[in-house]
């Protein structure tokens, strides 16, 4: 598989083809718990299997670990067993466009291990814009499979790791994928401190994509991210491991192979009084 997104009209050939694909629709509104359910209801991408994006793919916050802490492995290989996907499986994530929800399932597939995961770049958005059918049929799994996980220690990090190399500058780059004004601690919507961890380097996700809302090419993407050195380490961060998914997408389509996530990100982070806070531009 040579990339991590796939295109309307590759998915279309590919399923044309016979091809055993599992789609995994994630649409998600955060203001509106129902609003995927509901979306899936009214029409979805035949076939396509739905994943409440907060129930399935985030834990209840706690003291530490971050606003969306990630369920455990086994956990997410339960799910993911019951729809019909193993490791080996091929699997095709789309939410309403580019956004956070469908990157974070292509994350979570690819950290246990399953090495065919795609995002449908431009969604259900572009399917429909494409004038591909759409059905609100509900699927029903018949034959589930045993997903036995491998997690991948490369892409993931905690706070131990981040610290130390917020604190040396140096051995990894830490890359904050939040916009600018959270960023430069101008705003915090979403968290009780403002601000970002020292050394970081802002990335908003948002600019990996065109102004039509498709993701840039390789070539774009390697040009945005021409200041971080291939050979060294990229830690991704957002506010609470979401939004950095893109970005970890982004640079693996730059030809970037040492990408961690710090999946509890800023709101993790902050929950520790010692760890220091950087505001401004650096």
């Amino acid at each position: 598989m040579s990339s991590n997104l796939v295109s309307v009209e590759q998915l279309k050939a590919r399923l044309e083809n016979g091809e055993r694909i599992v789609l995994l629709d994630v649409r998600f509104n955060p203001k509106e718990s129902e609003y995927g359910l509901d979306a899936y209801a009214k029409g979805h991408i035949p076939g396509a299997l739905f994943i409440d994006f907060k129930a399935d793919l985030t834990d209840p916050a706690e003291k530490h670990g971050g606003r969306s802490p990630l369920p455990s492995p086994e956990r997410l290989v339960t799910l993911f067993g019951s729809l019909g996907i193993d490791r080996d499986a091929a699997v095709v994530a789309y939410e309403d466009g580019n956004g956070p929800a469908a990157s974070r399932l292509w994350w979570v597939l690819r950290y246990l291990g399953a090495e065919q995961a795609q995002v449908l770049d431009g969604g259900y958005s572009a399917w429909t814009a494409a004038g591909e059918a759409v059905s609100a049929e509900q699927v029903i799994v018949t034959e589930p499979r045993e997903f036995v996980p491998a997690p991948q220690a490369d892409w993931l990090v905690g706070v131990e790791e981040v610290r130390g190399v917020s604190a040396s500058q140096s051995g990894a780059r830490l890359v904050d994928s939040r916009d600018a004004a959270q960023y430069a601690g101008l705003e915090a919507p979403f968290d009780p401190i403002s601000g970002h961890i020292p050394g970081a380097t802002n990335y908003f996700w948002k600019d990996a994509l065109q102004g039509d809302g498709f993701w840039k090419s390789p070539e774009q993407l390697r040009q945005r991210f021409v200041n971080l050195p291939k050979e060294e380490e990229i830690i991704v961060y957002c506010g609470s491991g979401i939004s950095a998914t893109p970005n970890v997408l982004a640079l693996h389509e730059a030809g970037y192979e040492n990408v961690k996530l710090y999946a509890g990100s800023w709101s993790d982070w902050i929950s520790y009084d010692e760890n220091p806070i950087a505001t401004g531009e650096e």
